[in-house]
């Protein structure tokens, strides 16, 4: 096939599998559109091939917008399509063009109405390939079933839970079944790991991502209300509300919510190879199987792996624990938009696509990627068995997709049952935070309304704070520092939060104290920390420390003490947010990663609007 006869006969290895053609050119298409959605994740930005691989080949242009996982795959079966029987039957040729869009902002733009969120008319999609037809069936029935077509599934993976390998010894595996209520029952256990011989390890840690954006987030949720009610298929809306406090304590296990699986992933492959195992950071992961198969090869983020790129296997690998009381697939359904922008050519040849996905040809390429052929009888290859810590039989029960009104019940059940969060957003106001970005604010302007436009993702309950820092002020908090609200319940304070952020704009802007102001930000948020909390910094900066009395190295030694092996039962963990092109990016970094947090690139500063709502969406 086109797609095999690329590779070279001596690079038979798995790890060959994950490196696909290149396109010309970097990634990234810019959703300019955050008013449609309260909340995004970090792959919350549409993001699609360079301007130059959108130029005229002559051919009908046919865009697939596609959760992240797929674009490497899809853009082989881009070329074996151009060579199949489905493509020669077309009047004029058609190239298939994959970008990346989360599943559940492209469910966002696909309900608002209108015009897809791009300048670049080139870019918008014909076809859409969520990782679920959980929203294909949410767009059709909050927009209209016309709207997406005929969705129909071409490959799949299950969602399973990846726990590092000496930890899953722990727990039996692989002689051992291991459900979601053995988690559920580590995490209401108050000696966590010590309740099976392992005190060293400190509590049971989950990272889950969020599920309005995530597929993974929203499969988990539903597997717990199927956990708790005992069944494997025919859930109701009535299982799920029964489950609540199954799943009320299950999140209290929750690290944060990660905005994406890679990100996570990432910072576990980083612990990992830095030789802490990974144990004082999170002991499983819910992911679908194929993130797993990547992290085992040493692609944690699952990026589009660079010719002559080596990748380095961790140092422990993941083990794919597949629930006993079953689990839910990601279908990953292919669909041509009923849009008003897609041209009658584009239709057409997007059908030969969706069709060309069902051939044995296309279902063969499946496997190189990570995830399994529809046809049970499609070998799998080298990549799916225990070395890669997978099991090709797993799992031995496949749980049903709930119908729509079930599945909103969960996402409306774990907005009240999510683990409670404690913020305190750390702002800088030095003088550079006067520059412009290009749009008719000054960055100023824009980290005020990025954080104004993330307010309704708390609740009433949650615990939000903001500071600013600057030379030459002072406050209950200390020297350089600026409380414009302390750190409690948000309640129904959101205007007068709202108002103290719009303050900012007069106040006093000199140097930048970021190390101190950090510090203190870390010992007031340590000195109120709670267990059943989500307890994080949000650190907004734009520049380079100035005028800190504590050191970078010493700030890292601070900080970091409670993330070590075995972590802290109240941890708190710093996002930052690296704001315009002057931002200490190393710096910033080294603090997020000290804590077991993750750092946010906000260069282009007019798009912070967007990176705000991605971390807030881990709270």
């Amino acid at each position: 096939m086109p797609a095999r006869s690329r590779r070279s006969s001596a690079d038979t290895s798995p790890l060959a599998r994950f490196r696909p053609r290149l396109r010309a050119g970097g990634v990234l298409l810019v959703a300019s559109a955050i008013a449609l959605t309260g909340c995004f994740g970090a792959d919350s930005e549409v993001e699609g091939t360079a301007d130059g691989d959108f130029a005229d080949d002559g051919c009908t242009s046919v865009v697939v917008a596609t959760s992240s996982e797929k674009v490497n795959m899809l853009d082989a079966l881009a070329d074996a399509f151009k060579e199949s029987s489905q493509h020669e039957q077309l009047a004029e040729c058609a190239t298939v063009r994959p970008i990346n869009v989360s599943s559940g902002d492209a469910t966002r733009f696909l309900t608002a109405g209108g015009d897809w969120p791009d300048d670049d008319t080139r870019r918008w999609p014909t076809m859409w390939s969520p990782a679920s037809t959980v929203w294909t069936d949410r767009v059709a029935a909050a927009a209209s079933a016309s709207l997406v077509g005929e969705p129909e599934s071409f490959t799949h993976t299950p969602v399973v839970f990846g726990v590092p390998e000496t930890m899953a010894k722990a727990l039996g595996w692989p002689g051992a079944e291991i459900g979601i209520a053995d988690f559920e029952a580590l995490c209401q256990d108050p000696d966590g790991w010590a309740s099976v011989g392992k005190p060293l390890w400190g509590s049971f840690k989950i990272s889950k991502t969020n599920p309005n954006t995530s597929t993974t987030g929203l499969s988990a949720i539903l597997m717990q209300s199927y956990e708790a009610s005992g069944k494997t298929a025919d859930l109701t809306a009535e299982d799920v509300a029964a489950a609540a406090e199954f799943s009320r304590v299950f999140e209290e296990c929750v690290i944060h919510y990660g905005d994406t699986t890679g990100k996570v992933l990432t910072r576990l492959y980083d612990e990992t190879q830095n030789g802490a195992g990974g144990s004082g950071y999170v002991s499983a992961v819910a992911l679908e199987e194929t993130s797993l198969l990547n992290y085992n090869q040493g692609n944690p983020d699952s990026h589009t792996v660079q010719p002559g790129e080596t990748l380095t296997p961790p140092k422990e690998k993941l083990v794919a624990v597949y629930p006993s009381g079953g689990s839910m697939w990601s279908d990953n359904p292919i669909t041509v938009l009923g849009a008003d922008w897609v041209t009658p050519e584009q239709a057409e040849a997007g059908a030969a696509f969706a069709a060309f996905l069902q051939t044995d040809a296309a279902q063969e390429i499946l496997p190189d990627y990570g995830f399994r052929p529809l046809d049970a009888s499609v070998p799998l290859g080298d990549l799916f068995r225990a070395e890669y810590g997978v099991d090709p039989a797993g799992p031995a029960v496949t749980l049903p997709k709930p119908a729509v009104d079930v599945v909103s019940a969960a996402i409306d059940q774990w907005t009240q049952i999510r683990k409670p969060s404690s913020v305190l957003e750390v702002i800088d106001i030095s003088g550079s935070m006067d520059e412009a970005i290009g749009d008719g604010r000054s960055k100023l302007d824009g980290a005020i309304e990025g954080a104004q436009a993330t307010l309704g993702h708390f609740r009433a309950s949650d615990e939000v704070g903001v500071w600013a820092f600057t030379t030459g002020v002072e406050s209950e908090a200390g020297e350089n520092i600026v409380v414009l609200r302390g750190v409690e319940p948000l309640a129904s304070d959101k205007e007068s939060v709202d108002a103290s952020l719009d303050d900012l704009r007069f106040a006093h802007r000199d140097g930048t104290p970021l190390y101190d102001a950090v510090a203190a930000a870390y010992d007031e948020m340590v000195a109120r920390a709670q267990p059943g909390r989500i307890n994080a910094i949000v650190l907004l900066s734009d520049g380079q420390d100035t005028d800190s009395e504590i050191s970078l190295d010493s700030l890292v030694a601070k900080i970091g003490a409670s993330s070590k092996e075995g972590g802290d039962d109240a941890p708190v963990r710093i996002f930052p947010i690296a704001y315009g092109e002057g931002a200490d990016t190393g710096a910033l970094q080294r603090i997020a990663e000290a804590t077991g947090g993750q750092w946010f690139d906000a260069s282009d500063a007019a798009k912070i609007d967007l990176v705000f709502a991605s971390v807030i969406n881990n709270f």
